[in-house]
């Protein structure tokens, strides 16, 4: 098996990675939002914002995994 066959096989196995550990965290994030909400639905608003903002950090860590994936699977 040549180097480029075995990087783009790791690429493709941490990219997986990236998205099912960010599939979970998002998961996780906003069951215990909705938890938070049925317990105190007087704040709401405030709760809706950390969760949109954590899942913005999530989603940017995914990305950057994925873009470091993408240049070592390119990078020959």
């Amino acid at each position: 098996m040549d180097h480029l066959a075995l990087a783009f096989f790791g690429a493709g196995i941490g990219a997986g990675l990236a998205v099912l550990g960010a599939g979970l965290g998002i998961g996780r994030l906003a069951g215990s939002a909705a938890d938070a909400t049925g317990r105190q639905p007087s704040a709401t608003a405030d709760i809706r914002t950390t969760m949109i903002i954590a899942a913005a950090l999530i989603e940017g860590v995914a990305l950057f995994a994925e873009v470091i994936c993408i240049i070592l699977a390119t990078k020959t």
